[in-house]
């Protein structure tokens, strides 16, 4: 921290920054002349991969962090040599109780891939099978457990001493990290995560996923289809392939939209070293998706408000920007709407100054997450997540086609799924959906109808002989009290009696 001078960042607090020139003094002899976001990119590479990591969830997180460490930090590349084949084969020899020439016909032992988390091999199975496998790096929790722990200290000291700490909530960005690096610990959830988005796309024309094979994954080992395709970045080798670029940035933006708003379940890091482009037989030009580590979820009520962000966004319908924010809890309830309406107005506007295939669906939403951050509220994680993976695709298919109009691309689409949603479409798909259930009901309902009456007249009835038990119990305790004061009445007269009776004696 000293090295790299992030003391700034505590020491700019108004009661320490007496100290700033004191430790100036003491340490002059580093070189701050960078940007405080290139030295804090440093300082995470320098720390390990682990914090590199952190450091790219860190930089999507742009509605808590300034802009500009955001933008130096979106540079980190998670470029973590592999380890030894000899920890592969411990690895395997603890998840199977068996060597790996019992488990696998065929072990590549150089990886094909290696991360901070995970490394891959290429390898075949018993029976012949091309697949990959994906194996946890050794050790790895213990390590993860404590930077965790450090980055955990670190947040608390920056929320109690940055004069912004409360406001970021740093604990609060640590945890998100930690929940996510967690999941990534698990390769049972990561092969969970891949079939069921190949699920999703079992009839799709667009996009490929690989097969688990489940009987070969543990918790610590992934086996899956090897998937044969040329990296989405070799623009030129599938331009020389014959495959249409253009149709490729539709057909990204189509797979989102698809994944966001019909399934509620996304691929989040869809980043260009996550997809490959099939270029055999009849799949080519269809996605290959990689990596299953990170997905996002949306809720019907999440899926319902974006769209109609995106749709009264296009038509210029800041009224209903607002109110739509307003409802969905994005802002709290007591937001005065027409000031909204006026920020809202301010984000837009010079938007639209520009065609429409010029307009970043991400950096809009960004502009008006941190907008929503004015107003008192700070956005969901699944949001922010989706926004990252917005920006994502938003690059990858200008990267492909520059002339790409995403409007005209995803317009249809959100208007198709609002009908879908609200419209006579809506109506029959949810009525399709009841009938099964209402298809068994019917024929009981006249039984059912019975049952309730005669249970509400035992109830009625039930409710009347309780009130007579209690006004009976109420009553003989009150005979008791009478009868108790009249015997001690005649006790009293029967003793005033045998005293006069001795006083005329």
């Amino acid at each position: 921290m000293l090295r790299f001078g992030l003391d700034e960042f505590i020491l700019g607090h108004s009661k320490l920054r007496p100290l700033q020139k004191l430790v100036g003094l003491l340490l002059f002899w580093r070189d701050l002349s960078q940007s405080r976001g290139t030295r804090l990119r440093l300082a995470l590479e320098t720390l390990g991969p682990i914090f590199v990591k952190f450091g790219q969830m860190l930089s999507t997180r742009r509605d808590l962090i300034p802009l500009d460490i955001a933008d130096e930090l979106a540079q980190l590349q998670d470029k973590v040599p592999p380890f030894a084949y000899a920890s592969v084969e411990q690895v395997i020899r603890e998840a199977f109780g068996q060597e790996i020439s019992q488990v696998f016909q065929q072990f590549d032992v150089e990886a094909i891939a290696s991360a901070s988390v995970a490394q891959v091999h290429f390898a075949h199975l018993p029976d012949g099978r091309p697949v990959a496998v994906k194996i946890l790096r050794p050790g790895i929790s213990v390590v993860i457990e404590k930077d965790i722990a450090l980055l955990d200290s670190a947040a608390l000291l920056m929320e109690k001493l940055w004069s912004d700490g409360k406001r970021l909530k740093p604990r609060e960005v640590v945890a998100e990290f930690a929940k996510h690096i967690h999941h990534e610990l698990d390769l049972m959830l990561e092969a969970a995560n891949c079939s069921q988005l190949k699920r999703n796309f079992a009839n799709s024309k667009l996009l490929l996923v690989p097969e688990v094979y489940w009987d070969w994954c543990r918790e610590q080992v992934m086996v899956m289809e090897r998937m044969e395709g040329t990296p989405i970045s070799q623009v030129a080798n599938l331009r020389a392939i014959g495959v249409d670029i253009p149709k490729l940035a539709r057909d990204g933006v189509e797979i989102f939209f698809t994944q966001v708003f019909r399934d509620g379940f996304f691929h989040a890091d869809m980043h260009p070293g996550n997809i490959q482009v099939a270029t055999e037989g009849e799949r080519t030009g269809r996605y290959i998706a990689l990596d299953f580590g990170i997905m996002g979820s949306l809720n019907d009520t999440d899926k319902y408000y974006l769209a109609r962000n995106f749709l009264a966004f296009f038509k210029r319908d800041y009224r209903d920007v607002a109110m739509a924010h307003i409802e969905s809890g994005w802002v709290p309830k007591d937001t005065s709407t027409d000031e909204l309406e006026m920020a809202v107005r301010a984000i837009c506007e010079p938007i639209f100054n520009k065609p429409l295939k010029e307009i970043s669906f991400g950096r809009t939403l960004l502009s008006l997450f941190q907008m929503s951050r004015r107003f008192g509220v700070i956005i969901q994680p699944q949001l922010v997540m989706l926004q990252k993976t917005l920006l994502n695709i938003e690059g990858l298919g200008r990267d492909l086609d520059p002339d790409l109009d995403l409007w005209a691309t995803a317009k249809p689409f959100l208007e198709r799924w609002m009908s879908e949603q609200l419209g006579w479409r809506s109506v029959v798909k949810n009525l399709r959906a009841e009938l099964p259930i209402w298809g068994k009901v019917l024929p009981q309902l006249p039984r059912l109808l019975h049952q309730q009456l005669q249970r509400s007249t035992e109830n009625s009835f039930s409710e009347e002989l309780r009130g007579l038990v209690q006004e009976q119990q109420r009553q003989t305790r009150w005979l008791r009290l009478i009868s108790l004061a009249l015997a001690l009445l005649v006790i009293i007269q029967l003793a005033s009696i045998v005293a006069l009776w001795h006083g005329l004696r």
